[in-house]
C-alpha cells in the first residue's frame, strides 16, 4: 500500500544511497514528458526536504529545458535486490549551471566526473513509497564507464561543441540555457 510522507525520512535516505540507479521525469507546460535512467556516482541527499544530481552531458537536455518552463520533476527509486519497494519523490527543480554561484559548493559534493554539465537541484513537496511487487529482481554488475570516457575524450572545448551542438534546445524547441549559463560568450569558463 502506498504511504505519503511530507520529506524524507532516514529509512528513505538509507535506501536512496543502496540504489545503483534512480529515474528522472519532468515536462513542460506542452511537449513531450521525459523519462531517463541516472546511474554513477551522481546523486546527493542535502536535506530532509532536498536531493541534488550531477546531470553529465549525454544525447539530450530535456530536464533542463523542462525545469526552466515549468519546473515540476518526479525521480524514482526502486529496489532490484533484496526487500521490494519504489520510492518516489515529487517536487520543483532548477537546474544550477556552472557560472551560477552555487556552482561550486554543489560540485564539491560529487565526485569529479568528466562531462558534468549541470547540477540538478529539487525542493521536495511529497515523498511517496509503493510496495514495489511487480518489479523483477537484477544483480547489480557494475556502473558502465563509457559516458566519462566519451566526455573525457572530448576536452573541454569539444564538450562545449557539443552542448551548442545537441543540448541547447529541446525537443519541443525549448532553450536548456546551457549555452549562455555555461558557455557565455564563448570564452573558457
Amino acid at each position: 500500500m502506498a504511504r505519503r510522507y511530507p520529506a524524507l525520512e532516514d529509512a528513505h535516505r538509507q535506501f536512496i544511497a543502496a540504489q545503483q540507479m534512480f529515474f528522472v521525469a519532468t515536462a513542460d507546460r506542452e511537449g513531450r514528458i521525459n523519462l531517463s535512467p541516472k546511474g554513477l556516482d551522481s546523486l546527493r541527499v542535502l536535506d530532509a526536504s532536498h536531493v541534488a544530481w550531477l546531470n553529465l552531458t549525454g544525447s539530450g537536455n530535456e530536464t533542463a529545458a523542462h525545469l526552466r518552463d515549468d519546473g515540476r520533476m518526479t525521480l524514482m527509486f526502486c529496489a532490484f535486490q533484496g526487500d521490494p519497494l519504489i520510492l518516489r519523490l515529487y517536487g520543483r527543480g532548477e537546474a544550477v549551471h556552472r557560472r551560477d554561484e552555487r556552482w561550486e559548493a554543489l560540485a564539491a559534493k560529487f565526485p569529479s566526473l568528466p562531462g558534468a554539465r549541470q547540477i540538478m537541484l529539487m525542493n521536495i513537496e511529497l515523498v511517496q513509497t509503493s510496495c514495489g511487487f511487480g518489479v523483477p529482481l537484477y544483480a547489480f554488475q557494475g556502473q558502465r564507464e563509457l559516458l566519462p570516457r566519451w566526455a573525457e575524450s572530448k576536452g573541454r572545448d569539444g564538450l562545449e561543441q557539443y552542448w551548442r551542438e545537441r543540448n541547447a534546445v529541446s525537443l519541443d524547441g525549448r532553450e536548456t540555457g546551457i549555452v549562455e549559463l555555461n558557455i557565455g560568450d564563448g570564452k573558457k569558463t
